[in-house]
This record gives structure tokens, C-alpha cells and sequence, in this order.
């Protein structure tokens, strides 16, 4: 887990707002200072190393923390962040989703058949997190919901601290529902709160039915676990009532979605649990 080997001393990560946008914060900020940016987002810099921001001409922000040391006060820091992300969520409305899986299980394409569906009719956006690249979050920018990259370097996972930098490229009103695809991995980000609502699981038909059995953590505490590509159950040789056994073993309280966002079959379900959180979690007053 992170909070024993260290990785999550991350030194610094990007957030890439897309074509012709600009990130709002552009001054280096110091260790104690707090500020309120164009949404009203306040921040604050863990106590275990500052952080500092530099914008490049293509928009892309570098985040760099110098100094501090040790898993506990980087958790700590995390949690203190993430709280702060939580009431910002809270007192806006938006319902705020953390996806997390394997790598390949199907986040961006459940995803994009997501945004294609309602975003029409419900604010969307989307903080996308990978080590490398942005092809996820081009692969999602075409369908027209606001899509930050936030691209880790060598850190598996999001923090609170890179989901709240990224929020600042985001728009400060009609967000309904923030989708937070986090870095492929069943390990780490069961240790990092971002602030999110929910955190949802995929599993998909391809990875065996055993996986929550071995990965407890992430597993543990979801509100939803989505078993994702249903299409290639048979040829997969994936066995349902035993992932559900898995599932159930792990965390009874967890919702079971079987779905495929390639076919369609299975959707109006993940619809539906949208509908319900919404109404639970982020109701408009």
C-alpha cells in the first residue's frame, strides 16, 4: 500500500486543461497561504512541503512539492485536502465519483457511452489521471463535457491535492456529476481520498472472478462494483455468480452492476444508480 511503501511522496504532476484553455491559477503560492480561486475553491499547502505551480504556454500546469517526508503526514495532508474538496462538492451540488479499476477495465469507455448519454440533459465533467499522455482524456473531449488530464509522472494513483488543481480548470457552475477516472491500479487508491461521493469499482469480465478476493481494499467500502465487458463473459470463461460471491465476501453492501458499455447491455442499470445518487447525495436547492 502506498501509506507503507512511500509512493504517494509524489514531487510534483500536471494538469493539462485542454486546447485553448487556461488554468485560472497562475501565481506560486507558499506554504501557510490560502486562496480562493474563480470558483471559490480555497486551498492550502500540506504541512509537509510546499507546493508551487508553473504554467506553461499551452496552458498545462506543474505542480511541485519541495521537502516532507514520511507516509503518515502525506496521508494526513491528503485527508485535510480532501475534505476541503468534499465540502466544496457539497455545497455546489455536484456528486462527485471516484472510478477506479485495473488498467484496461473499461473506465473511458463507460465513460464516453456515459457522457454521450446524459450529459445533453446533466452537467458533466471529467478529471481524467494517468501516469502518461492525454488519450484518455481526448478520446472523452470531443463529446463536449470539460475534460482536465492530470498526467502523475511515475505516481500510480490521484491525490486530493491534484484533484483539487484540477477542478480549478473546470467550470464553476452546471456541473451535476464530476466523473474522477483515477490512475489504473487496484493497490494505492484505496489509501487516497480525493473527496469524492462514492467510489466506484470496475471489474471486468476479462480479469477473473477472484480479483475483489485479492485486492480486499479497494474493494472494501464501494458503493457500487460494475462488472464491466459482459460482451466477453463466455469466450473469458468468466464466471458471474462466482465474482458476485467475491464481491459479496469483500463488501456486502456494495451494489453489483453488470454491464457493457460496447454493446449497451446493462446501462439503463448504471443509469439508474446515477439517478439515485444524484437525488441522495448532490439534490439542487
Amino acid at each position: 500500500m502506498c501509506d507503507d511503501c512511500g509512493c504517494g511522496n509524489n514531487e510534483g504532476f500536471h494538469v493539462h486543461p485542454g486546447p485553448g484553455k487556461d488554468h485560472p491559477h497562475k501565481d506560486t503560492q507558499s506554504h501557510h497561504e490560502h486562496h480562493s480561486h474563480s470558483h471559490g475553491h480555497q486551498h492550502s499547502h500540506d504541512t509537509d512541503g510546499s507546493w508551487h505551480s508553473h504554467t506553461a504556454a499551452d496552458g498545462t500546469v506543474s505542480w511541485h512539492r519541495h521537502g516532507g517526508h514520511g507516509a503518515q503526514p502525506i496521508l494526513d495532508a491528503n485527508q485535510r485536502e480532501a475534505e476541503r474538496n468534499r465540502g466544496f462538492f457539497r455545497a455546489r451540488g455536484i456528486l462527485a465519483l471516484n472510478l477506479v479499476s485495473s488498467p484496461g477495465a473499461g473506465k473511458t469507455t463507460l465513460l464516453r457511452a456515459t457522457l454521450e448519454k446524459i450529459h445533453p440533459d446533466i452537467g458533466c465533467a471529467v478529471i481524467v489521471g494517468d501516469l502518461e499522455t492525454q488519450a484518455d482524456a481526448d478520446a472523452l473531449r470531443p463529446i463536449g463535457a470539460p475534460v482536465v488530464q492530470v498526467t502523475t509522472g511515475t505516481v500510480c494513483h490521484l491525490d486530493a491535492r491534484m484533484v483539487s488543481a484540477a477542478v480549478d480548470s473546470l467550470p464553476n457552475n452546471n456541473v451535476r456529476i464530476l466523473f474522477i477516472e483515477n490512475v489504473g491500479n487496484l493497490v494505492c487508491p484505496a489509501s487516497f481520498d480525493l473527496g469524492e461521493a462514492h467510489r466506484i469499482v470496475l471489474l471486468a469480465a476479462t480479469e477473473g472472478e477472484n480479483k475483489p478476493l485479492k485486492y480486499p481494499p479497494i474493494f472494501h467500502g464501494a458503493r457500487a462494483v460494475v462488472v464491466s465487458k459482459t460482451d466477453l463473459s463466455e469466450p473469458a470463461g468468466f464466471d458471474i455468480a462466482k465474482a458476485r460471491q467475491a464481491i459479496a465476501q469483500v463488501d456486502p453492501g456494495a451494489e453489483i452492476i453488470e454491464l457493457s458499455a460496447r454493446t449497451g447491455e446493462g446501462m439503463d442499470a448504471w443509469f439508474g444508480l446515477l439517478d439515485r445518487l444524484l437525488a441522495q447525495d448532490a439534490p439542487r436547492t
